[in-house]
């Protein structure tokens, strides 16, 4: 019997026994840790969306369609060239001189430029009812000629996660590529949606689709979940003693 009556699943654990993501009923008990109905909201979008923080909290109220259940996500990615001040070449960060005029580059001018990507996204019934009651009860706040959803800025969206959990009670999670232990974020509810969603499907049209939700531009990136998610190479190592009869 495992210890407390909880089992703990082999995919959500690593070798040393450490938690390597939250499970969905971990963040049920997140939710029910949130004081007001906007922070309840915020945990359920991060989670039932897999989207990035910066991306929820962009959300306005025009963005959703009640109807049909839909949300417009809206990523901006800045990236920041930089470039010499007398003939504009591109340049990289370690660059002293210019690779094109020879010019020594003292101060390179930086240029931002923005890629803009908009997805939609399907919302769950009870979300999507959730949404409703608190848009038509004036939850939405009124910034700079926008109805947005929540209203707060990244850090104070960092800290309802994190008071939200230290009240649930959740321990803190290890990077199961890094080894590194950190405090449940934003951030980790976005993995816990991936990993979701690969234990249910990762089939090739799973992976795909997965990459659409999350939206990301290489396919690697979301097809690292899979390792995560899985039992792969442990369920093949079995197989090949069970199909020899060496089990």
């Amino acid at each position: 019997m495992p210890k407390n009556g909880v089992e703990k699943s082999a995919a959500s654990v690593n070798e040393s026994g450490e938690k390597a993501y939250l499970e969905p009923d971990e963040i049920a008990r997140l939710e029910k840790c949130a004081t007001n109905v906007r922070d309840r909201l915020l945990i359920r979008l991060l989670f039932h969306l897999g989207c990035r923080v910066s991306e929820a909290l962009g959300i306005e109220v025009g963005d959703i369609d009640l109807v049909k259940g839909l949300v417009s996500i809206q990523h901006l990615k800045v990236r920041l060239q930089l470039s010499c001040p007398s003939c504009h070449t591109q340049l990289g960060r370690n660059h002293s001189y210019c690779p094109k005029c020879g010019a020594k580059v003292q101060d390179a001018v930086a240029r931002e430029k923005d890629h803009r990507r908009v997805r939609t996204l399907p919302i769950d019934p009870i979300t999507l009812a959730m949404l409703r009651d608190y848009v038509s009860r004036g939850g939405p706040v009124s910034k700079s000629g926008k109805r947005l959803i929540f209203g707060v800025n990244r850090h104070r969206a960092w800290q309802v996660i994190r008071e939200c959990a230290d009240r649930a009670g959740l321990a803190e999670l290890v990077n199961p590529e890094t080894g590194r232990t950190h405090g449940v974020s934003p951030h980790r509810l976005r993995d816990a949606f991936a990993v979701h969603a690969m234990k249910r499907d990762d089939s090739g049209d799973g992976l795909r689709l997965l990459q659409e939700q999350l939206g990301h531009t290489s396919f690697n990136t979301t097809a690292r979940y899979r390792k995560v998610a899985g039992k792969e190479l442990w369920e093949w190592y079995q197989k090949l003693w069970q199909e020899n009869g060496n089990g």
